[in-house]
């Protein structure tokens, strides 16, 4: 009677149909010719003289080119089945390998003990392949087997390496015959080695420990420790994984460990059980469900694990619970049953209702549930449905379904694996190469194992989107896992569908946020709420356009917050911030800093009046002085004056980048917050400095605005140029215990305001401030009397002084002095001038401008011929040389040019002139608050760049610039004609 594999598998095998006669006629030919060549009789015989037996042989060596090869290659193992069926060879094979971490049995040679591992190896993976698509050895065994092996290769290779080095006097065993025997030395084995459910072509997981001080050796220098077991761990990996004539034994991968990216291969226990405790995060804590102590020192890995459990389970179902299984659950997109699923290329692992959509329902299950029943706290993907059922956690119905599934989609995934022996999930993308695998499954086509896939992953869909029911949706993005050492394809997918331009990278940016690097994200509950947002966060960085760009931004901010929590919860209850958040790091680095610094800057935009107007000068003075009014000391209201500052230029600067204001008012919002605080910190000033020195009865002061704040055009990074006036009676003296000279007393009030506003204090500086616009510079005193002031001006000033005074104004000390300041300023620039000179002093100014400080860059608004100066220096004239419309000091150009009405220049030159400084404004003002660096197209932040582009109202940045370059050239050319040729020497 024709043999039908009960012989070789205790039961017959299953009938194959490869589909294909021709190549079933060569297959026969050529295991005959292998099992002659080997001297295998029985099996040549069975190739020459057929049978379901030998049919099965010869489908295989069709279905899959690797077992085909490996067939005829194991032609001498194959003929042993003869005498001793399929399991009991699986079982001597492991057993051998056991027999190699003890005594006699462990290998001489780390070449010896490679070879030997590698050969049963190919004979067990061979074995198990003939058992599983024979339909003799159920998959989970198969899992079972392929998992006990690797378990004893693990333990063969530490015992000879462990030997080796206690040979070598790098460390002493107590008992060389049982290397692994409380050495310390702990092999963890996690996923699916843990789990003993090890597909065919598995990679193993590890992590590697080590107790520095174990009872079964002794460490001659114990300073080499760590750098001695991770060498040995190299070793380790080097046997197991290394491709050599004889193939390889398992792929490893030690990526599971704590912060692989900054740790060593083999880490302390200690110093991973502070890991997991100050650390660990959601996916790790899944993880370590499946943990095993598979090989080294058993007994300190399941100490390690028994520790570790109050990480892993905890006992009471509370909030913290329920959301850290939300946060992994959102990691892993569940589709809820829409949409066709195509077979070809679909993964059967990673894919919609594919093998992780049911360990991860267990998992959250046992998460949930675990802590309050040990039952539940099992490795095994099938034992733990059935005790999740028996609990009653889950009906019994879903228990048998996804166990019927789970093993229908386990085979499905070895025999892909098993057409060429490769670590993959994913089915052939074309017809062929579906009914291939159809056929290693006993199927006489595709049309029935499509029918049935296709069922088994509807069934498992159903399931599994039940955990999702009552949470919000994520969208259709895709798979986001950050998991691991090297970026997850699904979530590389998934970030290139979403707008990444280099998703491996972005992959690698949010893998570390989530690895509690930063201070920020150490904190367990910081990583829970940072998890809860990360796809909504890359949602939306991802529709702005500036998807890298604003990931990147987004890991500055967090590698500068001092705690996140607060920051993550304030995103998370909010989306809106995080659109705004979005905006701001991909384009105004400069407030993304401010962010990072002083994160509670973000209160002020939960306020739902924020996008509805800036509040009035008046309005910021009560919240000011309330601010204020806390304060117990100098130096703590100097720290509230930066703080309140900080958070409202921070605010002016994101209604500027929104588009809720407009660039001029932004000019007029910074400059009456920076009045407001200088109003302030001189009050301070004053008041500290009579502390020590009295007053001066009868004295009054004012400080002069020059520059932007004077003419109310600041940006984000305008500093302040004043001048101090002072007005006192002859001769006259402080009343204090020190008392001091009018002249000092001022000087010193100078110096103390100076450094109010710009000494480097806890919460940073206010502005820097600049007096050198003073009556004559550095070389006059630090603070000038009203009288002293009114003399130089009318009498000794340089034209380029009296244009500096075209943008002053009083803005705060003494009402009484502050007015009378202001009518002297008047007064100053309405004196008689010859037109000709002025006009020539300031040409000649423009001219030594344009040599100590020309720029070649288009982007230079202020100095660029053509720029700003040339605007100001022409509506300056105007105001010099008469014009007469009233109090202009302190006003800016385009509010002169509408002033002149009549007065020297046309009206096509105003119109260019008013055009080209509302303009110019925009970007400056735009590129003052998104960088500190000024602007370079080349390096400009893409969102930047499209801010630009919009205030202008133009489509691209190139656009943009030349029209910058026609409106420079017309300013020029106004300038050249109006004024003068500042090329021209005089």
């Amino acid at each position: 009677m024709a043999e039908d594999g009960t012989t070789w598998f205790e039961a017959p095998a299953n009938a194959l149909d490869a589909g294909d006669a021709d190549a079933l006629v060569k297959a026969r030919e050529s295991l005959a010719a292998a099992a002659e060549k080997a001297g295998a009789k029985r099996l040549k015989a069975l190739a020459e003289e057929g049978g379901p037996l030998a049919d099965f042989l010869f489908s295989v060596m069709v279905l899959s080119p690797f077992l085909g090869l490996q067939i005829e290659r194991q032609a001498t193992m194959l003929e042993s089945l003869f005498d001793a069926p399929l399991a009991k060879q699986l079982q001597a094979i492991i057993e051998r390998t056991e027999a190699r971490r003890h005594g006699d049995g462990i290998a001489g040679s780390e070449a010896a003990l490679m070879t030997e591992l590698r050969r049963e190896k190919a004979a067990l993976h061979l074995l198990i392949a003939l058992g599983d698509l024979s339909g003799t050895l159920p998959v989970m065994h198969a899992t079972d087997r392929l998992s006990r092996f690797a378990e004893v290769s693990l333990g063969a290779s530490l015992a000879f390496l462990l030997r080796d080095a206690h040979n070598s006097g790098k460390l002493a065993l107590s008992d060389p015959d049982e290397p692994e025997k409380g050495s310390g030395w702990i092999v963890l084995s996690m996923g699916k080695l843990g789990a003993h459910e090890l597909n065919y072509s598995s990679d193993i997981d590890l992590i590697v420990l080590f107790d520095p001080d174990p009872p079964g050796l002794t460490w001659p220098d114990r300073y080499v420790i760590g750098e001695t077991l991770n060498r040995m761990t190299r070793r380790l990996i080097r046997i197991m994984q290394e491709r050599t004539g004889d193939g390889y034994v398992f792929r490893s991968d030690l990526r599971l460990r704590p912060d692989p990216g900054a740790t060593p291969l083999a880490i302390g226990v200690e110093a991973a059980l502070v890991y997991y405790e100050a650390r660990g995060q959601n996916w790790e804590r899944a993880a370590m469900i499946k943990a095993k102590a598979s090989a080294g020192d058993i007994a300190a890995g399941e100490r390690f694990l028994y520790e570790l459990r109050p990480f892993i389970w905890r006992k009471h179902l509370d909030y913290a619970s329920i959301a850290d299984v939300h946060a992994i659950k959102r990691q892993i997109h569940a589709h809820k049953g829409h949409g066709a699923i195509a077979i070809e290329g679909h993964n059967v692992k990673l894919g919609r209702g594919g093998i992780r959509e049911i360990e991860f329902f267990v998992q959250t299950q046992q998460l949930i549930f675990g802590g309050r029943v040990p039952e539940l706290r099992g490795r095994g993907t099938l034992a733990m449905l059935q005790a999740l059922a028996d609990h009653g956690s889950i009906e019994d119905d879903a228990a048998e379904t996804l166990t019927r599934c789970y093993c229908f989609l386990r085979r499905v995934e070895h025999a892909i694996q098993m057409i060429g022996d490769e670590q993959t999930h994913k089915l052939p993308d074309d017809a062929a190469g579906i009914d291939r695998v159809a056929r290693m499954l006993g199927y006489d086509g595709s049309e029935r194992f499509r029918t049935d896939l296709l069922g088994t992953l509807r069934a498992v869909e159903t399931h599994y989107a039940a955990l999702f029911e009552h949470e919000a949706g994520l969208g259709d993005e895709g798979n986001l896992v950050f998991t691991g050492g090297e970026p997850d394809p699904d979530t590389v997918e998934t970030l290139s569908r979403m707008g990444y331009a280099r998703p491996a990278d972005i992959w690698r940016v949010v893998s570390q946020w989530h690895m509690g690097r930063y201070r920020a994200v150490q904190s367990e509950r910081a990583r829970e709420r940072l998890t809860e947002i990360t796809p909504f966060l890359l949602r939306t960085f991802g529709e702005s356009g500036h998807a890298d760009e604003g990931v990147i931004g987004f890991d500055r901010f967090l590698s500068g917050l001092p705690a996140g929590i607060q920051v993550f919860s304030m995103l998370q209850s909010n989306p809106r911030l995080i659109q705004l958040l979005a905006l701001i790091l991909s384009a105004a680095p400069r407030l993304g800093s401010i962010i990072s610094e002083k994160p509670l800057v973000f209160d002020g935009m939960l306020d739902p009046a924020f996008f509805s107007g800036v509040p009035t000068k008046e309005e910021l003075r009560v919240r000011l002085d309330a601010f204020l009014g806390e304060a117990r000391a100098y130096e703590e209201t100097l720290d509230r004056l930066r703080i309140f500052a900080s958070e409202q230029r921070f605010l002016i600067g994101v209604r500027l980048l929104t588009g809720n204001l407009e660039p001029v008012r932004a000019g007029h919002a910074y400059s009456d917050l920076a009045e407001l605080i200088l109003e302030n910190a001189l009050m301070e000033a004053r008041v500290e400095l009579a502390d020590k020195h009295g007053v001066i009865e009868g004295a009054e002061i004012c400080v002069i605005g020059l520059g932007r704040l004077g003419s109310r055009e600041m940006t984000a990074g305008s500093d302040l140029d004043l001048i101090l006036l002072y007005d006192a009676p002859p001769d006259a003296e402080s009343n204090g215990a020190k008392p001091l000279a009018a002249s000092m007393y001022f000087m010193r009030l100078t110096q103390r305001l100076t450094s109010a506003l710009s000494a480097p204090m806890a919460e940073g500086i206010l502005y820097e401030v600049d007096f050198r616009l003073r009556p004559s510079g550095n070389k006059g005193p630090l603070a000038t009397s009203f009288s002293g002031f009114s003399k130089y001006q009318r009498n000794e000033a340089w034209t380029w002084e009296h244009q500096a005074l075209c943008r002053a104004r009083a803005v705060a000390g003494d009402v009484g002095l502050r007015e009378r300041t202001d009518r002297e300023l008047q007064e100053i620039l309405q004196l008689p001038r010859d037109p000709r000179k002025l006009r020539d002093d300031i040409v000649s100014m423009r001219r030594r401008l344009l040599k100590e400080k020309s720029s070649a860059s288009v982007w230079d608004l202020k100095l660029a011929e053509g720029g700003l100066t040339d605007i100001d220096f022409i509506a300056q004239f105007l105001v010099l040389s008469g014009l007469p419309n009233g109090n202009l000091n302190g006003r800016d150009a385009e509010c002169i040019f509408q002033s002149s009405e009549g007065y020297g220049l046309d009206e096509n030159a105003k119109e260019v002139l008013i055009r080209a400084f509302s303009e110019y404004t925009a970007i400056m003002q735009l590129v003052r608050l998104c960088s500190e660096k000024g602007f370079d197209p080349e390096t400009a932040p893409k969102g930047l760049i499209d801010r630009l582009c919009a205030a202008a109202n133009v489509p691209t940045l190139e656009t943009l610039q030349a029209q910058l370059v026609e409106t420079e050239r017309q300013v020029a050319e106004i300038f050249r004609t109006f004024l003068g040729d500042p090329h021209s020497e005089p």
